[in-house]
């Protein structure tokens, strides 16, 4: 291939602002937000809109260059990074952040794939809506990358994942096609979901560059409170009592376990540690509805008066200003970046049965310390839905690259736990580089001949994404 036709091809294409070629500036393109995948690119691309993407792709078809689709890249599983080959360019959305409606009669938002999560949030709420997937990496992550991973977050409990907000997608297939399936239509039975087959897809079906998403009505009144539970029996109790009483009021019920809460204190001095008592676990729990002054103070200081009496909890504290509401959620969402500043770490994004919580903490614990003596076990995560982020951090003052070369080890002792569980080893994270071997083990046989088939039907030449999803 020649290079310099191809870079001249592409330039006459999205323009000279619109592609770098300088090693030094595609680099933090070239590397995940982990900083443990560190891949090559022939360029890094940055489309103004669809067609030049489309033309984009159709010349990479051309000169069989493979893509990476890339958003925030805020991947913790290496699913936004390039490979170390090289012959592949990086395409950013980046440049494609306009919101190119809102609604409100529909309670719809039109947005392209660059568009920041947070400024969508943002854009919602200012026309009254509630744009509410809510993840740490908001104010980063974009709309595109957050469709193509199918993301969670913290109000999936009462929402859902990225899917259930999705009402239409505008997306360049593998030879450069655009679909036009921008419909704001709730019903549509007319053949098959095709937006369903890119939703979660990362990337390696088709380019998505816009989506219409269903908002929900703005939550006025909101209450959070931070609750100190002897265990995590104890915090499925405190869960089934808030269902009890107003389970359409619950909108997030987040697990921290006591080494993540003293990980956050020790790298977070100014987060004032608010309750007299320390446990073994804590629970952020936040109830929102969208009346204002409706009973929520009084329906919240009810169950946890009824919690303290069943002795389900040993202590909690309700937020009684803003500040305190956000800085109380900060514990929770300074966990990553915590155990980041703290070393090495390794990181299982697992979903198990709710009530298999207890029973997976504790047996993935006793593999991960019996593997790596001194290990720090710092789960934390969505105990609402069943999701945990149960991370591993190297032992304090420990050699972080002896601890990186245990990765797979101890994983696969993790997962080991989750698979005897009926569980999944990838929640919401995805899989990308990191966890694509598991796969033919995990999603074996029928299920994942149907995968592969479908994206050899869609993608033949593996243009886009190679090497993410499937181990080969």
């Amino acid at each position: 291939m020649d290079i310099n036709s191809f870079i001249h091809d592409l330039t006459s294409i999205v323009g000279s602002q619109g592609i770098i070629t300088s090693p030094k500036d595609t680099e933090i393109y070239n590397t995940d937000w982990r900083q443990i995948f560190q891949g090559n690119s022939i360029a890094v691309l940055r489309p103004q809109n669809t067609q030049e993407v489309s033309d984009v792709v159709k010349l990479c078809v051309q000169y069989d260059v493979t893509i990476i689709p890339q958003g925030g890249n805020t991947s913790l599983v290496g699913g936004a990074t390039p490979l170390k080959q090289g012959n592949q360019i990086v395409l950013s959305l980046s440049r494609m952040n306009k919101i190119r409606n809102i609604d409100t009669i529909d309670s719809t938002m039109t947005v392209e794939a660059g568009v920041i999560l947070e400024e969508a949030q943002n854009a919602a709420k200012n026309a009254g809506l509630y744009l509410p997937i809510v993840i740490a990496s908001q104010g980063s992550a974009q709309i595109g990358g957050v469709i193509a991973t199918n993301a969670g977050g913290n109000n999936t409990l009462r929402y859902g994942n990225a899917r259930e907000f999705v009402l239409g997608l505008e997306v360049v297939t593998a030879d450069g096609q655009i679909l036009h399936n921008l419909r704001r239509l709730r019903k549509d039975n007319t053949g098959y979901a095709l937006k369903q087959i890119f939703i979660g897809s990362e990337g390696t079906l088709g380019i998505i560059t816009a989506a219409v998403l269903h908002l929900h009505p703005f939550p006025h009144s909101t209450e959070v409170a931070l609750c100190a539970v002897p265990d995590l029996q104890h915090a499925l109790r405190l869960l089934h009592l808030f269902n009890n009483y107003n389970p359409a009021a619950l909108q997030a019920f987040e697990y921290i376990s006591q080494k993540g809460m003293d990980l956050v204190c020790q790298h977070f001095p100014e987060l004032n540690f608010p309750l007299e008592t320390k446990a073994p676990v804590y629970i952020v729990v936040e109830l929102a509805i969208p009346a204002q002054g409706d009973g929520l103070r009084e329906l919240f200081e009810t169950v946890l008066e009824k919690a303290f009496e069943e002795e389900i909890i040993l202590d909690a504290v309700l937020a009684e200003s803003e500040t305190q509401r956000l800085n109380l959620w900060r514990f929770r969402e300074e966990q990553s970046e915590s155990q980041k500043l703290s070393g090495a770490n390794i990181k299982n994004d697992v979903s198990v049965p709710i009530s298999s919580i207890p029973e997976f903490i504790e047996r993935a614990t006793q593999a991960c310390e019996a593997i790596y003596p001194g290990i720090q076990v710092a789960p934390f995560g969505h105990l609402g839905d069943g999701n945990i982020h149960f991370n591993l951090v190297q032992p304090a003052n420990g050699d972080s690259k002896d601890f990186m070369n245990k990765s797979h080890d101890l994983m696969d002792a993790v997962c080991a736990v989750v698979y005897d569980l009926e569980g999944s080893f990838s929640a919401e994270h995805g899989i990308g580089q990191l966890k694509n071997y598991m796969m033919p083990s995990w999603r074996g046989g029928v299920e994942l001949e149907l995968m592969e088939k479908i994206k050899q039907s869609l993608d033949p030449k593996n243009i886009l994404n190679p090497g993410k999803i499937f181990p080969n």
